[in-house]
Order: structure tokens, then sequence, then C-alpha cells
């Protein structure tokens, strides 16, 4: 499902983001990545975006090696890869029915397609009922679901949550790991970037520790 083998990350200014980083993560995993600040977290995640290219090292995603996957068939490649960021990067202007519907928009899914599958998305995440609201009418904790919604509207193999609870306070962010884990156990694949190592602990999942760009330990369980 998400393999590196032997990655490397040098910066322009010649800093070393990951090194020699190799990890395996199986098909219906649940997994938490976590380290300090500056560990390369935030790299890995961008990789898997392919929002940038290993410096060495090989990275392969549902079966395909991220190293083919040319500048105009990136939008296809993420199609398969829901994202859930810290800051929600919802559309203000937009209620929302429409900030879920513009994923699937963006793919060219069809009309009568959109209007079925956002409702259920929806409702999976409990905002059924608020589908007219608009972002600032909504809590942190709404708006996050709102960034899950969008992030499964268009069946991803794999949810990246990026410091998914970092903007919530305590009884949110358990909200929205329940909810994640609710994800996993319908079959999606999910990976977690926190330092919330409270969280961490109490899901009692596997946890991969990341220390100045490589993988220092690797547990089932925590």
């Amino acid at each position: 499902m998400i393999k590196l083998e032997h990655v490397d990350k040098k910066y322009e200014a010649g800093v070393q983001a990951l090194k020699d980083l190799s990890l395996h993560i199986k098909q219906g995993e649940f997994v938490f990545i976590v380290g300090d600040s500056g560990s390369g977290k935030s790299t890995l995640i961008k990789l898997l975006l392919k929002e940038l290219s290993p410096t060495g090292g090989k990275i392969i995603v549902n079966g395909r090696d991220l190293a083919g996957v040319s500048h105009r068939h990136i939008p296809e490649y993420r199609r398969k890869v829901g994202v859930v960021f810290q800051d929600f990067r919802l559309l203000q202007d937009r209620n929302v029915y429409d900030n879920v519907a513009f994923a699937m928009r963006v793919v060219e899914a069809g009309t009568k397609e959109i209007k079925k599958r956002v409702p259920y998305v929806l409702s999976l995440v409990g905002l059924a009922a608020k589908y007219k609201a608009f972002p600032k009418q909504l809590s942190g904790g709404e708006q996050q679901r709102v960034a899950i919604a969008r992030a499964l509207v268009n069946r991803p193999k794999i949810i990246l949550a990026d410091e998914p609870t970092g903007n919530l306070d305590g009884n949110n962010a358990w909200e929205i790991m329940k909810l994640l884990d609710e994800i996993n156990k319908r079959g999606t694949t999910v990976v977690v970037v926190t330092h919330n190592m409270e969280i961490v602990r109490a899901m009692n999942k596997r946890v991969i520790t990341i220390r100045k760009g490589t993988v220092v330990s690797d547990e089932e369980g925590f």
C-alpha cells in the first residue's frame, strides 16, 4: 500500500530532511507517525502527495512507483489519497455541501453521482443536517469533519491526516480520532501524523517514530 525504500530528501539549502528512511504500511492499517518538530514528518507527507520528489530511494503507493507519475498525472494519483490538514483548508465562500462537492467536481464526477455521494458522506461524518452552513458558522470540530468528508468523497484507498487535531480542544480531538478509526474499520488505510502523544497512547495503534529524518522505532500498540 505504502512503501518507502531507503528514501533521502535534501533541500536546496543543504538541509537533510529524510535520510535512508524505509517503512511499509499495509492496506487497511491505522498508523501513527510521530516525531519532534523538524524530524521530517511534514516532508514525508509532501513526498506521499507528490508535492516533492525524493533525492534518493523509492516510494511506492497503491502499487505505483511515484517516480513514474508525471506532472499531468498527479491529480489522477491524488484521487486515491485523501488528505486532512490541521487548518481545515475549507473554501470560506461555499457551504458545507459545496465544499465537499468541489472535490468531486475537480475530478469531473457527474452531477447525479455528486448528488448521491455528498449527502452520504456528510451523514457518515455526522453533518447531514448542516449541509447549508458555511465554515464560519461551524465549530472547529465540525470544520474538521467537513474536511474529512471532503477527503473521503472520492473513495480514496488512503487517508493522510497531518496533525488533524492540532487546532481542536480535547473533546473535539477525540471525536475526530474516533471518526478516523471508524473510517479505518470500513477498510480505508489511515496514516496520522501527530505530536499528541496522549491520543497515540490511548488508541493503541501501530506507531512509527521518526527522528532526524529516519525511522528510530516501529511498534505495534504503544
